[in-house]
Parts: structure tokens; sequence; C-alpha cells
């Protein structure tokens, strides 16, 4: 088992690695648009210094190496190891070919791949080196989110873009950048959310809380509250559940109690019993 989980995690890093190579040769590289990360900075000094970028990604992954070691462990070293080398064979196995003309569009699709292959490398706990690996050094530091760190560490590089290509490419960078923190960070949160629902019903709780374990699976927590108008206790159902079930838990509540009081809250992620542990 343990084996054939690592071999899907190769998988993963390997695909992941293939995209950031198809985004950087064929979406953002012909346009000129260094929209952060080493990929970034190599398109820069190879326009600027006439040195081709895999042999870039090369040195600064050299470097970025030295610094997963010290700082992320030797899971993520061994991964990122895998990722940093494999990055230049890509980029110099994907032909540099400009597929899409109109730049706006190019850079929105390179953006949106770079965004999908960053973040199935952290969730693999691996990177392709380069600025991907400072926002895996904040986040275990400071608890700041990948797509965040990015953000951040890929500002110096557009900003250096200005002074090599014109300003064109310098705010395509940047609108780019902005996009791949978009797609990182709905990845990161967007796919798992679920909803919180708190539910007071006067006279039909416990025939709320009986269905929605039947026919939802979900356990429901009561919480005393006491009403500052007519200072009544009554438990406060709460449950949280996927998305998807929240229709069906509307339809619970109203068979019950149409006049019952709910409010919804949306949850990024949830971890424990009923979800992460079954």
């Amino acid at each position: 088992m343990k084996v054939k989980l690592l071999a899907l995690r190769l998988f993963w890093i390997v695909f992941a690695i293939a995209l950031l190579a198809v985004g950087v040769n064929m979406f953002l590289g012909p346009h000129q648009i260094a929209a952060g990360g080493l990929t970034g900075l190599a398109i820069i000094l190879e326009s600027w210094i006439n040195v081709d970028r895999s042999i870039i990604v090369y040195i600064g992954n050299g470097i970025v190496i030295v610094l997963t070691l010290f700082f992320l462990g030797k899971e993520v070293f061994i991964n990122t190891i895998i990722g940093a080398g494999l990055l230049p064979v890509a980029i110099a196995i994907v032909p540099q070919h400009k597929l899409v003309n109109d730049t706006m569009l190019s850079m929105v699709v390179g953006s949106v791949i770079f965004g999908v292959a960053v973040s199935i490398l952290y969730k693999n706990k691996a990177s392709s080196g380069g600025t991907a690996v400072p926002p895996l050094i904040l986040k275990k530091y400071t608890g700041l989110k990948p797509s965040i760190g990015l953000f951040i560490t890929d500002g110096f590089v557009v900003v250096l873009s200005l002074f090599v290509f014109d300003v064109d490419s310098f705010f395509f960078a940047i609108l780019s950048i902005f996009i791949t923190m978009i797609v990182m960070s709905y990845i990161e949160n967007g796919l798992n959310k679920k909803k919180r629902v708190h539910i007071i019903s006067k006279q039909h709780g416990d025939a709320i809380v009986a269905d929605v374990m039947k026919e939802l699976g979900k356990s429901v927590t009561a919480i005393p509250t006491t009403g500052s108008y007519d200072k009544v206790e009554l438990p406060m159902l709460m449950v949280t559940l996927d998305a998807s079930d929240y229709r069906k838990l509307i339809e619970i509540v109203d068979r019950h109690d149409k006049e019952a009081f709910l409010v919804t809250d949306v949850v990024a992620d949830v971890h424990g019993r009923g979800f992460t542990i079954m």
C-alpha cells in the first residue's frame, strides 16, 4: 500500500511539473510574461543575458534545495529534489511554441495552468523549487496561506520584469499572479467547502435532529440558548454538512417547522469524525 501511495504521489508530481512547463513554454514565455517564480526570473534573464532558461532554473533550484533541507524537513526535501530536478528537464523538452496569439487569452490560460500545477505540488508536499519553496517555509513558521506567500515572493520578479520588458508585459505579469493566486486559493478552500447551519425551532427540534441523522447521516449538536426578547430557553441545533446536502436539510427543517430560524455559514474546511475520519 505504501509503495502504491508513493507511486501515486510521484505521478502527480511529474504531472504537475509537465503542466508548469507547458504553462511557461507555450503560454507565458512566448509573450514575455514573467509572472513571478524562478521560471519568470528565467524568462527575464534569458532575454537579458541570453542564457537558456532551463540552465537558470537548474542553478536557482540548487540553492532552493539546500533551503528546503534546512527548513522543511526530509520528506519535502526529497519531493522538492524530484520537482526541482524535473522542471528544467521538462522546460527543455516542451517546445517553446506560441500556442495562442492573443496575449490576454494566453496569459489567462497560462496562469490557470500554473495555479493548478503549483497547488498539485503543494498538495503532495512537493514543489518545483524556485520561489515555490519560500511560501511553504512561510506557511510552516507563520501560518500564511501558500497562495498569499507565493504572491509576496513573486512580487520581486514582476517588478524586475518592468526594467527588462515593456510596461504591457509588467501589467500582464501582475494580472497573471492575481489569477494564479485566485486559482490556488479556490483549490485550497473552494473544493472542500462545507456549510454550518444553526437552527432554532420552538417545538420540533427533536424531530429535525432525528431526520438529519437518519437522512443525511450527520450528527447534530444542541447548544443551550436564551432569547433576548422573551427570555425563553431553547436549544440551538448546529450541523455541519456538505454543500450538496444543504437543500435537503432545508427540506427537512421545512417539513417539521416552516417558522424555524436558520443561520448558515460557509466553512472552508472541516477536519474530524464524519468528514476526514470515518
